[in-house]
């Protein structure tokens, strides 16, 4: 499945995975010494973008004793023949760096790259020397990716005396140290950088959300490995950003509606009808060919709201506003030759609206069904329930409602989003959109998908309906186009598409609204410009996430 998903979804290997790719690379020929100078020569490229005239800039760049502190010793030597003005600061004695790191070392100095101690105080802390002039630049080359655990007393104090130095730019290598590779958290603190430059791939921990503060912005370098080795590895994370839209970015011609396929609502309960409205809106908005909300006769006026190209099927005579106990004849044919459907948007959490839920889990032919809402709230009720969902079908958490199908709170869920996800897979075949700021996507025994992004504009009431609707819109048209790569679920390619297209339908908002006061609706009917602004455009330079 890694090698269907990398076609429209950018690996991020994990610390552990990247240690694989270096490894298997190394075991075709390449050499260690000529990745680190690659990874050297990748950071003083970022430098240069940022100081185009380094000649005379003073540099301290700290190292550590393993290939992190490497990178950061042959980056000294590439400084040094630029005519900056480099220094050093190691962290252990030099006759301990072993290996390619040591053979750097050992270059560096003979090339005349000036090295210091970092002196420790009476508690074994570690300080930066008091009488270096302040840098223009400083190199974070400390950690890097092997860090595992929390921070050591004696580095944390160190981190600590990094980002209280009057530095005003700091460039960390791979990753900040004392960043979390995977979960993007700090453990307790880390470097604070203005840009960091992750070679080869971006890991996931640079791309959460809550990692911004400290990586400054990311860049991606490659610094060799080969096409082989990335293509072969595993890789349990990737990126679902703009780039994964490029399958819809081509209007087929000689097509008409049924081609885009036929899209159900079932949701819109007394009082709760806009949650189907918006739904249905997206699923046209994402590009379907046709749209038909059911529900209790008496809600569908509020559900279709003015809309004329929204359809409606009355479950329930005149003025009986309960769900139907069974799934009535007509419903259950015309949803046996539709494309995909949506459950839940305003459903309602009564007893009638269980029983209706479960009718339509037992119905044979169902098509790709997304959970949503409501009926994320009636599983929660009903576990036994759990066992009907197919791994086709989508379900649509925020942290709340994960909260109730996990029975914890949504604080626990926040606290390790990772952690909910594997969760929330384990009780359910289908595939998981664990909604919020870094949308995370899984399924069992799959890869993860992370949507980088951080929307205000999409931190709206109904903005779940809208995204429940464009899942269900983007479903119609793969099932129907086949868009999705073979081999590949199409249910958890569609949900990162559909997150990634939604989040940045939040964008494009964000130009018209930069402060919020955007509605769920302006978020639904921003998804044709988000598609067509974002499917067919390149990333810029090497910077990931894309856009930020």
């Amino acid at each position: 499945m890694d090698k269907v998903l990398s076609r429209l979804f950018v690996p991020l290997p994990s610390p552990e995975e990247m240690h694989l790719w270096d490894a298997e690379a190394m075991s075709l020929g390449l050499p260690q010494e000529l990745l680190m100078e690659n990874a050297a020569r990748a950071a003083f490229a970022v430098l240069k973008d940022y100081f185009p005239q380094l000649s005379g800039k003073r540099v301290v760049l700290i190292m550590g004793s393993g290939n992190n502190g490497g990178d950061a010793a042959c980056l000294a030597r590439l400084l040094l023949d630029v005519e900056a003005k480099p220094l050093v600061l190691h962290t252990k004695p030099l006759a301990g760096c072993k290996g390619t790191c040591g053979k750097h070392v050992r270059l560096a100095r003979a090339c005349g790259v000036p090295f210091r101690r970092c002196p420790s105080k009476p508690d074994g802390s570690l300080a930066i020397p008091d009488n270096i002039p302040t840098p223009d630049i400083l190199v974070d080359g400390l950690l890097g990716t092997g860090f595992r655990g929390a921070l050591k007393p004696q580095t944390l104090a160190l981190v600590r005396a990094i980002n209280v130095l009057p530095t005003p730019f700091v460039l960390a290598l791979d990753i900040p140290s004392g960043l979390d590779g995977i979960s993007g958290k700090p453990l307790p603190e880390a470097v604070r950088a203005t840009a960091t430059v992750s070679f080869q791939a971006a890991k996931p921990g640079l791309l959460q959300p809550e990692a911004a503060m400290w990586t400054g912005r990311v860049h991606v370098r490659d610094i060799g490995i080969p096409t082989k080795t990335r293509q072969e590895a595993p890789c349990s994370f990737f990126l679902a950003d703009g780039r994964c839209l490029s399958p819809f970015a081509v209007a087929r011609p000689g097509v008409f509606k049924n081609s885009y396929g036929h899209v159900f609502i079932i949701g819109g309960a007394a009082g709760l009808g806009g949650a189907a409205h918006l739904a249905a809106r997206t699923a046209l908005r994402a590009g379907c060919g046709l749209v038909t909300a059911a529900a209790p006769a008496p809600c569908l006026p509020d559900i279709k709201n003015g809309c004329a190209e929204i359809m409606t099927l009355a479950l329930t005579p005149m003025p009986q506003s309960q769900w139907p106990e069974t799934l009535p004849d007509n419903l259950t044919a015309m949803i046996a030759r539709g494309a995909s459907l949506v459950v839940g948007p305003g459903m309602g959490r009564g007893e009638d609206a269980t029983e209706f839920l479960a009718s339509l889990l037992d119905m044979p032919e169902r098509p790709p069904t997304v959970f949503d809402a409501d009926a994320l709230a009636l599983l929660a009720r009903q576990p036994a329930l759990f066992a009907r969902v197919s791994e086709r079908d989508i379900l649509t958490p925020h942290p709340g409602e994960a909260a109730l199908l996990l029975g914890c709170t949504a604080r626990d869920i926040q606290a390790d989003r990772l952690h909910a996800l594997h969760a929330l897979c384990s009780i359910s075949h289908g595939v998981v959109v664990l909604k919020g700021s870094g949308t995370l996507v899984g399924q069992d025994r799959a890869p993860v998908l992370l949507c980088p992004y951080d929307v205000p504009q999409l931190s709206v009431g109904g903005s779940g309906d809208v995204l429940a609707g464009c899942l269900g819109g983007l479903l119609a048209r793969v099932a129907k186009t086949e868009t999705a790569p073979t081999g590949a679920s199409p249910s958890l390619t569609v949900a990162g598409q559909a997150v990634a297209l939604h989040a940045l339908a939040g964008k494009i908002l964000a130009e018209k609204w930069p402060l919020r006061g955007n509605m769920a609706a302006s978020v639904a009917d921003a998804l044709p410009r988000a598609l067509f602004t974002y499917a067919l455009r390149e990333p810029e330079g090497d910077v990931q996430p894309w856009p930020r």
